[in-house]
């Protein structure tokens, strides 16, 4: 009778855990489309945020380009304000290399750096 217990413990477990498996699994692919769906909406907009940096805890500045207009603005809790124009020759862009790699070969290069200084600091230690 102990040994029949088990087993249904054992069928019920492996049960729960393929479940809980394929509510991971379609909650990664609903994402995954969601972020594409957003993605394609805002693929022929005029309005653009290319760069925030924080002031404080809720206080940023951001650079945004309404059409070919670059703004810097400044956006508070309750308020958003602008603070003046600014030329595209005066603005300084990021290398194009990180906008064609995919989270994939970033994450890989990452293990890969983590790995070697891994093993340099082995190789110091001795």
């Amino acid at each position: 009778m102990n040994i029949l217990l088990t087993a249904g413990s054992y069928a019920q477990f492996i049960t729960v855990l393929v479940i809980f498996v394929l509510v991971l699994g379609v909650t990664a692919w609903v994402t995954r489309w969601m972020a594409n769906y957003q993605k394609l909406q805002n693929v022929n907009c005029n309005i653009e945020v290319i760069e925030t940096a924080r002031i404080t805890s809720n206080k940023y500045i951001q650079l945004v380009r309404v059409g070919e207009t670059y703004m810097a603005i400044a956006v508070c809790k309750d308020t958003v304000t602008m603070l003046g124009e600014v030329s595209a020759e005066q603005l300084k862009f990021r290398d194009a290399d990180l906008n064609g790699t995919s989270f994939k070969e970033l994450f890989q290069k990452t293990i890969k750096m983590g790995s070697s200084e891994q093993s340099e600091s082995k190789d110091s230690d001795e």
